[in-house]
């Protein structure tokens, strides 16, 4: 027999001599209740239903033990026999319960001799019926059972024992949302859309459409629909697997949403007449982690995941998955500080292998990196007050724009040997450059007057030095108060150097024509403040919250930022105003109203509300 069966049918002996003693106990049936003396404590009852055992002289092992006029014993006796307990643990078990009976005679003659004496029609009954046997059997196995599978000490071995440790959730979330854009937009082809030209063909400066524009001047009213399933198992001796799916109506880093009805442009197969949409592969990653539950640990992660780093959505999009590889860790140096840190490195873009795969002569790679590094430390300053502050370094590789050899595009399909160096995805706001040095010193393209056709990449290089905090004060538990703030800037930003290259973000062109003087800027800097229930975990919790920021043009990549505030992107400040409640702990509604306006450059407002509900399991 199993070491774990032998452990089961121990405890289930110990349990079943246990509760048959004390359900042995003598039952009182007097004809006049108010005469009837206290029953007999169970320990009583066992005296009176069995027979009082001297101490014993334990006898030489035997195969077969005498039968006892005990039930308990006889039950020991015969896990003997069967092999489920030793002889040494049957003698000791013995003892024990020989020594419980003695001290329970004791204490019954003691209360003997204080208690009133029993009417003459009282009738002591010295046995157990049948039925209540039956139902002490029924409810001691249940209460054992389900001991035994919580303790995992008589769990089934059917399945691996990673599959016990596997974790399903998921979350849904329906959104209204409001586009309201106030009079006073540029509607005049001042807010080129950047990211439509780069993933189309090139656009070509000589023809006579404007290229594609940002919506600036019609109000849109939209549902929008996020759903994200995935599954986490806990692999054991520290490895954890993680797989999520989630919606989109396309592959935009900074957004799982899906407008309801809506025909992408891209993907026009998905979206429309109640047709399906499409699932993307969101997270997969392996992580390794030591000391999980401690206040020191260490992990590292692989594949592509969370938002490693203490931040806000000023820097990172709240839907951001980071690809690449990350270690973390934090020590409990003092007990009112922690500190920690993460360091990573993620591809942002990987060149096609076979670019350009239009000709024979292949160019060089133009792949793009972020290293990211951040240390900081949580504070508890007192009972009530908490604090969290970090600096992060985030160096990018290979992201700005660079000028091409020249060339002549004689049609769409021609290739420039840095086209690769523009962004694969960008929302609004960066300060862009011409990517292709056109010869036009030749009739090819009529001297400069066909075959223009263009690629812009970003006109500055980004190294940004962020600071993030949060200070907490909990004295109104279980209401908080929050205050959050970021700054950041592109220490690698040069105005003079890209006001020389620059296509956008200038101010109004002079007297003579020429263009305006570049007016963007590296900075950004944001302010929130939460009042209520700092997570929405039961029915009726709830949180205000109120925020500023003001984000100037390159102070960090609009690509990887905040979607919803003006629409994504950067050259933005504004307000934003907020409220949860919960409706039970895993549904909540949420309302939000975002009023943005553009800092350098053509005029932009833009006036969002949104409302959601939101379930998880």
């Amino acid at each position: 027999m199993s070491q774990r069966k032998r452990l089961f049918c121990r405890r289930f002996a110990l349990a079943l001599a246990s509760s048959w003693c004390a359900a042995a106990g003598p039952h009182v049936l007097a004809a006049d209740p108010a005469a009837a003396n206290p029953l007999p404590s169970p320990t009583e009852a066992l005296a009176v239903a069995e027979p009082p055992v001297a101490e014993p002289e334990l006898a030489p092992a035997a195969p077969v033990a005498a039968p006892s006029q005990n039930v308990t014993i006889n039950l020991i006796n015969r896990l003997v026999q069967r092999g489920v307990l030793s002889k040494e643990d049957s003698e000791d078990l013995i003892k024990q319960a020989e020594a419980d009976a003695a001290m329970a005679r004791t204490q019954a003659a003691a209360a003997a001799q204080s208690a009133p004496a029993a009417s003459d029609d009282a009738v002591r009954v010295t046995y157990i019926p049948e039925v209540v046997k039956d139902q002490i059997r029924d409810d001691l196995r249940q209460e054992v059972m389900k001991q035994a599978y919580e303790e995992k000490w008589a769990a089934p071995r059917s399945f691996p024992s990673w599959v016990t440790n596997l974790r399903l959730f998921g979350d849904l979330r329906v959104r209204y949302q409001g586009d309201f854009f106030p009079d006073g937009n540029d509607n005049t082809g001042g807010l080129p859309n950047f990211n439509a030209i780069n993933t189309g063909s090139p656009f070509d400066l000589r023809g006579y459409n404007y290229p594609p524009m940002t919506n600036a001047d019609r109000d849109r009213n939209r549902f929008r629909l996020r759903a994200r399933a995935g599954a986490e198992a806990d692999l054991g001796e520290g490895f954890t697997i993680g797989l999520r799916l989630g919606t989109g109506e396309n592959n935009s880093p900074v957004s799982a949403n899906q407008t309801m009805g809506s025909v992408n442009s891209t993907t026009a197969n998905q979206g429309g007449n109640f047709s399906k949409y499409s699932v993307w592969l969101d997270r997969g990653f392996l992580q390794y982690e030591t000391n999980a539950l401690d206040d020191t640990w260490l992990s590292a992660s692989v594949g592509r995941f969370d938002n490693p780093f203490f931040s806000t959505k000023m820097i990172w999009a709240d839907d951001l998955g980071f690809d690449g590889a990350v270690v973390r860790g934090k020590y409990k140096r003092f007990e009112c500080v922690q500190p920690f840190f993460v360091a990573g490195a993620f591809p942002v873009y990987n060149t096609d292998f076979n670019f350009a795969s239009n000709q024979p002569g292949k160019f060089g790679s133009e792949d793009k990196w972020l290293e990211g590094f951040q240390l900081g430390a949580d504070v508890k300053i007192t009972k009530d007050w908490n604090a969290k502050g970090a600096v992060a370094y985030y160096l990018y590789q290979g992201v700005d724009g660079r000028l091409s050899d020249p060339f002549i595009p004689l049609s769409t399909a021609d290739i420039g040997d840095t086209d690769a160096t523009r962004p694969s995805f960008a929302q609004r706001g960066n300060t862009y450059m011409a990517l292709r040095d056109i010869d036009n010193s030749t009739a090819a393209n009529g001297y400069g007057s066909l075959y223009q056709y263009q690629y812009y990449g970003l006109a500055t290089p980004f190294r940004d030095l962020a600071l993030t905090g949060q200070i907490d004060y909990g004295g109104f538990d279980p209401f908080h108060i929050a205050l959050t703030g970021e700054a950041v800037k592109n220490v690698a930003f040069n105005g003079g150097s890209i006001d020389r290259i620059a296509v956008n973000n200038r101010g109004a062109d002079r007297s003579d024509g020429s263009l305006g003087s570049y007016a963007g800027g590296d900075t950004g800097w944001l302010v929130n403040l939460n009042f209520g229930s700092p997570a929405l975990v039961k029915r009726w919790d709830w949180n205000v919250n109120v925020g500023y920021r003001y984000v100037e043009s390159d102070a960090v990549i609009d690509g990887f930022c905040d979607s919803d505030f003006g629409g994504g992107g950067t050259n933005l400040k504004g307000f934003t105003f907020g409220g949860g409640l919960g409706l039970s702990s895993r549904v909540w509604v949420a309302l939000r109203w975002l009023s943005a306006d553009s800092i350098a450059g053509p005029a932009y407002k833009n006036d969002i509300i949104q409302f959601d509900i939101n379930a998880k399991f």
